[in-house]
């Protein structure tokens, strides 16, 4: 199927919300991500995302020249034309954008979109996310009302992170007191009351409840999944709305157990990101297939290796169907398997 349009984008978030499940968001920086991914999701029958971070659409660009916006506008042409081979239904968003990053990443990529849109076309990328965590509150809120309008006006869907996620993801780093991994319903009420609830533009919103970015063991960060349901009862109570107002990101979840993956998606978490389990499997495949070959990828002592072993092609099918594999997890995981919008 084709990349959504923002009319599926919104009824695949709708139907998440409504049935009780979310979608993966699978970091990709390459051809071969991008192909791991429509692979994975085909395999369990589900709908999901396809993101990518600064680092990632550097890397896309040519990892020796400074691009990102090319590089997210050449992520987003070749994903858009090799999802058309798939039975399933993706979006494509931009991730952890901090505000250095705002002047030659997202800002041109809204642009774009707005040049496609103004062409009687669908937007470019069906999201962007604004990662104002690194700054204080009010302005992080100012600039996600700075941009909420541009992104309704190309039906587009903005993401913003309110609180702070641990850890490190592409050069964006957060080292603080425990307290500030955890959102409280005061600062999402100040967002709300910036942004509406949909009536400005559509939002979602990436709260903290002790996530960290990157890797760790299960019980060495202490996730608070109830938190979301707390704040998302604040919310419904101080402005009045129906049960679970918020549709919510986890960040940061790699090392989470089955009962926090649940109890998040419980609360109202409609994406989930997933980068560093996808990363782990791909490099694993690879790791284990030059040791098995070793003799037939190297030259040894001289003699001709083996082509067939050395092709990029021999372990790069290997390793894409591995990270297919973890995506197939991640769907069961989030229950997005099977629920496709285009079965």
């Amino acid at each position: 199927m084709p990349v959504a349009t923002p009319e599926q984008y919104a009824e695949m978030l709708d139907r998440a919300k409504a049935g009780g499940f979310a979608f993966p968001a699978i970091n990709a920086a390459s051809s071969q991500s991008i192909n791991a991914v429509l692979q994975g999701l085909t395999e369990a029958g589900s709908d999901g995302i396809i993101q990518v971070t600064t680092g990632g659409a550097d890397y896309f660009a040519g990892h020796t020249v400074k691009a990102r916006a090319n590089g997210a506008l050449a992520f987003a042409k070749f994903a858009t034309e090799v999802a058309k081979n798939y039975p399933i239904t993706v979006a494509l968003h931009t991730d952890h954008c901090p505000k250095p990053a705002l002047e030659d990443f997202v800002l041109p990529l809204i642009a774009a979109s707005e040049e496609e849109v103004k062409a009687g076309r669908n937007p470019i990328f069906q999201s962007h996310m604004w990662d104002g965590s690194a700054v204080p509150l009010d302005e992080n809120i100012e600039i996600a009302k700075e941009l909420l309008p541009r992104l309704k006006n190309i039906h587009a869907i903005l993401e913003v992170e309110i609180g702070v996620v641990g850890g490190e993801e592409d050069g964006v780093k957060h080292e603080g007191s425990n307290d500030a991994l955890y959102t409280t319903t005061a600062d999402v009420t100040k967002a709300v009351e910036a942004l509406g609830l949909g009536d400005q533009g559509r939002w979602i919103a990436a709260l903290t409840f002790g996530n960290v970015h990157g890797v760790y063991k299960p019980g060495n960060v202490k996730l608070r999944p109830e938190l979301l349901g707390e704040i998302q009862g604040g919310i419904a109570t101080r402005f009045g709305t129906g049960p679970k107002p918020l549709d919510l990101v986890f960040h940061g979840g790699s090392g989470s157990t089955p009962e926090e993956i649940a109890l998040a998606v419980a609360n109202g978490v409609i994406k989930m990101n997933i980068d560093t389990d996808t990363q782990y499997a791909f490099t694993r495949s690879v790791a284990g297939f030059m040791f098995q070959n070793y003799d037939g990828v190297l030259k040894v002592d001289g003699e001709v290796g083996n082509k067939k072993a050395y092709d990029p092609r021999a372990w790069g099918k290997l390793a894409e169907s591995a990270m297919a594999a973890r995506v197939v997890e991640a769907t069961q995981q989030l229950g997005s398997a099977g629920n496709s919008i285009s079965a």
